[in-house]
């Protein structure tokens, strides 16, 4: 298994030796709670005292309190009480508290959600006010000049952890120092600790929270800075720990595991400084630009920590090119790790008004400031050897040949019809986020484009069609789309006669024929063989339409049950269906998709499932640049099939019409196999399962 190249440092980092060290000599030698009075006990104090010392020193403390708790979540939590509390206390008392919670709108989402939940569990009633970013994505001080009068509580951070933007926390201050309001201020400062200088009692801050696990320390144990006289409520009370600040019994192999980071940071040597990551940085963003034409990097390197890349490719979506990544065994990430299991574009790029592509298809490259020169070397040979995948056409998934390949983007699909003999492709439903890689798929191959349609079921296809159009100019890919009208449909076309005697408008497509069928303002499609100018229901392979149910009953008299319906949205990942399923109702087709069944098969039962099932198939559904990068372990010697899952629906026939071979699909991780498996199951072919967790917990 080729080694892992780890480039997700502010989701959370690996610890260093010295942490590891310190842990393990926390508890095995000094393992006594550092309350008892005892000698065990005295010593356990001590050490706690001095990473407290050290602590003080990195952070810049001064007078301030430094609080040790579990991490950045429960500072943020304990800010936000202790400041609402006395705002609370002010209003009992009728003096003047403020009417805004102000944060920016760039914050981890910790900090507007704790916002809320403790606003509304005070009764404070005070607004919360989201402070607007430039498209750099630095706070608005000309709207910050018109909030202060009136905020309460001021939430800013020290550097965005999605595009490493670093806040101007000299210009925030100045805004707040001038104004007459006096609102208290917290500076969520996890990104900072290592990477920015620190000197928090020479600030108007009064509190900042930090996190270990973002710089080389364990997860579970951070601390909070409180600034001298600023308002402070324990989160948690009870036995009086941590000077009665934060109750329960320090994490004492976390501490000491932070206080040799703080060391680390406080002598030197380790960690690397600022022109030196910004080398590498450098460095980084030019392996990807020569990897991934037309990249765009979606924050300026001036102005953001020199560990941060976010960026966006045209025509790919993130996680496509995070499967890439990772099959190349770079571990990178869409967005904040809190948040990238969510389908949902890049909260912190909409802020900066970036154009929707580009928060969409978002990835973040972070590395932490004790990488050295080997390990970036490394890196970017990876993301070499990812850019020549992607070169060779691999993602395209073209040299499977002729067929229907299917592309997603937030639950809509677009479809392309491939014949290889006569090198045309006809484009269904073009996503105006896709066009770029339709275009740049069809260029590689070169492809043409013998028609470019829509079923009118999607609000953004009308865009897309003129977006291809212009990509597909631009690109030199020759189409015969002038003279079409509003859903593509050229003007010269032939006839074909349907299962019900009708006659429709049809285009030749390699051996194979696509007739139009109208329906008010939309379209649907019939792909399939004709013989004599006629095109039966069971000789129709393939229908493309919209997302109304209604549509596809009008259409089963013209198509047998087996065909396989292809729609403009998916909302339900089901990625296809066949006529007879689609019929079904909703619950029904949940019900045999296998969503109770049990489909999941836990990678150490693979070997007693092949005994079981001697005749069992294989079935890879990664993209072929995954597995060009990644080849699939060679588990007992049994071939593995091929199939990506944006080809499911042309090899679906072939199964459904077969013998019933028990199939196990995997993937990176076990999200396209699952809705691979769960896609047979529906269709009624039962001997399907997916490697739950996928290549991840296999290897």
């Amino acid at each position: 298994m080729q080694a892992e190249i780890y480039l997700d440092a502010n989701a959370t980092s690996a610890a260093l030796p010295a942490a590891l060290a310190a842990a393990a000599a926390a508890l095995s030698d000094c393992y006594g709670n550092p309350s008892s009075t005892h000698g065990a006990g005295i010593r356990a104090r001590a050490m706690l005292d001095a990473v407290r010392a050290r602590a003080r020193r990195v952070l810049g403390a001064g007078a301030g309190q430094v609080v040790f708790n579990s991490g950045a979540t429960e500072g943020i939590q304990t800010a936000v009480l202790s400041a609402l509390w006395a705002l609370r206390s002010r209003q009992a008392a009728g003096e003047a508290a403020g009417s805004l919670l102000v944060y920016g709108a760039t914050e981890h989402k910790a900090v507007p959600e704790s916002l809320a939940h403790w606003n509304a569990l005070l009764g404070t009633g005070l607004e919360l006010r989201a402070l607007p970013v430039d498209e750099n994505g630095l706070h608005r001080l000309d709207v910050l000049r018109d909030l202060a009068p009136r905020a309460a509580l001021v939430c800013t951070m020290a550097a965005n952890n999605e595009t490493g933007v670093v806040s101007d926390l000299a210009g925030i201050e100045a805004v707040l120092r001038d104004c007459a309001g006096g609102a208290l201020w917290m500076v969520d400062s996890v990104q900072a600790l290592g990477k920015l200088p620190l000197a928090l009692a020479a600030t108007r801050i009064d509190y900042a929270p930090f996190s270990g696990h973002k710089l080389y320390a364990p997860k579970g144990v951070g601390m909070l800075y409180v600034r001298e006289g600023a308002p402070f409520t324990p989160l948690m009370a009870g036995g009086g720990q941590e000077a009665g600040l934060r109750a329960g019994t320090e994490n004492m192999s976390g501490i000491a595991a932070l206080g040799a980071v703080l060391g680390a940071i406080e002598q030197g040597g380790v960690l690397r400084g600022h022109d030196e990551l910004a080398r590498y940085r450098e460095q980084l963003a030019d392996a990807l630009r020569a990897a991934l034409p037309g990249i765009v990097f979606n924050a300026p390197f001036e102005g953001t920590l020199p560990t941060t890349l976010n960026f966006s490719v045209p025509g790919f979506a993130s996680k496509e090119l995070l499967d890439l990544f990772d099959a190349a065994g770079v571990r990178i990430s869409s967005g904040s790790a809190c948040s990238s299991a969510k389908a949902a574009p890049s909260y912190v790029l909409e802020a900066m008004a970036l154009p929707a592509w580009r928060s969409s298809a978002a990835l973040r490259m972070s590395f932490g400031p004790a990488a050295d020169a080997a390990f970036i070397d490394a890196a970017c040979m990876r993301i070499a050897h990812c850019g020549q995948a992607l070169r060779a056409g691999h993602l395209l998934a073209l040299e499977a040949g002729d067929g229907v390949l299917q592309l997603w983007s937030e639950g809509a699909c677009s479809w392309l019809l491939l014949d290889r003999a006569s090198r045309a492709g006809i484009v269904i439903d073009p996503l105006p986020e896709l066009a770029a890689r339709i275009a740049a798929l069809l260029r590689s191959q070169n492809f043409g484009v013998a028609a470019v349609l829509a079923t009118g079921a999607s609000p953004g296809v009308a865009a897309g069609r003129a977006a291809l159009l212009e990509e597909l100019t631009e690109a030199g890919v020759p189409h015969r789309c002038a003279g079409s009208d509003a859903m593509g449909w050229p003007a010269c076309h032939d006839q074909v006669l349907l299962g019900d005697g009708a006659s429709a408008g049809a285009l030749t497509h390699g051996t194979q024929v696509l007739a139009r069928l109208r329906d008010g303002h939309a379209n649907s499609y019939l792909l399939g063989r004709a013989k004599a100018g006629s095109m039966a229901a069971d000789a129709a392979r393939f229908v493309f339409c919209g997302a109304d149910r209604e549509s596809v009953r009008r259409l089963a008299a013209l198509a047998g049950p087996e065909t396989i319906v292809c729609r403009a949205v998916d909302p339900f990942n089901e990625v296809c269906s066949t006529m007879h399923a689609d019929l079904q109702s909703l619950e029904k087709r949940q019900a045999a998709a296998g969503i109770d069944a049990e489909i999941d098969l836990d990678p150490g039962a693979l070997s007693d499932f092949f005994a079981t099932h001697p005749d069992a198939l294989l079935v890879d559904v990664r993209e072929p640049c995954e597995r060009a990068v990644d080849m699939a372990p060679a588990w007992e010697g049994r071939d593995v099939l091929g199939v990506p899952l944006s080809r499911l629906s042309e090899q679906l026939a072939h199964w459904l019409r077969g013998e019933q071979r028990p199939i196990v699909f995997f993937c990176r991780s076990g999200n396209r196999s699952v809705r691979a498996a769960r896609c047979l199951h529906r269709l009624g072919y039962r001997n399907a399962w997916h490697l739950a967790g996928g290549l991840a917990l296999a290897a």
